[in-house]
């Protein structure tokens, strides 16, 4: 089945974001956006349509630069400390967690998601599309666990209401389930992660939040790394990533 599908990409090519996507770009989706935004040449001539395809023998440049297709695909965790970004550039010159990966793997990975600047905790890199796309997609549905830590002692019963979800700002929020370990500390898990849901869900309730750290992506535990450190990922943890099990009744199976 591998060789019949490498015979059909060969003779039909494949699509310009998977192929941006394979040689480590970034996740198909943000690959479309670099393409609409007129940032890729193929052949000379810059593309914005996403239903190209890309042959053997074609040239692809991303702002000027030949992109090549990945060698052996890279898939790490990282323990992302406070006062990192996860973008792999910064104008006002913050410290990137990307760079506590470079002395080992260059600068060919790129992260499935983002912790902001003042979160701690797990933070996954690749230089697989495809794993990207996946962990990244909301329809994956895969968990991430955070340990949120409050100024003020955080009623359980606003706890439940956010399992049943709330409006902030014209965005719905949910989480799936928590475990409050003190007044002020607890442990929340979401299924999408939408851009700073924690801390829009609490701020919009009137509670300080002093630390959110995230402790687990699917089957991927933070565990023991210290700050700054990083490990590869299990071949057990890649494949869950790429195929998750089916849910439920929210439960997966």
């Amino acid at each position: 089945m591998g060789s019949s599908k490498s015979l059909e990409e060969g003779t039909r090519g494949v699509r310009l974001q998977l192929h941006m996507a394979r040689c480590g770009v970034a996740s198909r989706r943000a690959c479309e956006a670099l393409i609409a935004e007129g940032r890729v040449r193929v052949n000379g001539s810059v593309v914005r349509e996403m239903g190209l395809r890309v042959l053997p023998g074609d040239r692809v440049l991303l702002d000027g630069k030949t992109l090549r297709p990945a060698g052996k695909a890279i898939s790490v965790a990282l323990h992302k400390p406070r006062g990192y970004i996860c973008t792999n550039s910064d104008p006002q010159g913050r410290p990137l967690a990307i760079d506590l990966l470079r002395d080992r793997y260059g600068g060919r990975l790129f992260s499935i998601g983002r912790l902001d600047y003042l979160s701690s905790g797990l933070i996954l890199f690749t230089n697989d599309g495809e794993l990207a796309r996946k962990v990244g997609h909301p329809s994956s549905s895969i968990e991430k666990e955070y340990l949120v830590e409050t100024k003020l002692p955080v009623p359980e019963e606003l706890l439940a209401r956010f399992v049943h979800g709330v409006e902030v700002d014209g965005v719905d929020y949910r989480i799936l389930r928590y475990r409050q370990r003190s007044s002020t500390r607890v442990e929340i898990v979401l299924a999408e992660g939408k851009n700073r849901e924690i801390r829009n869900l609490f701020t919009a309730h009137r509670i300080a939040v002093t630390r959110v750290h995230r402790l687990r992506v699917g089957i991927v535990e933070l565990g023991h790394l210290s700050p700054g450190a990083h490990r590869a990922l299990t071949p057990k943890e890649v494949a869950w990533l790429l195929n998750p099990p089916r849910k439920v009744d929210g439960r997966r199976h």
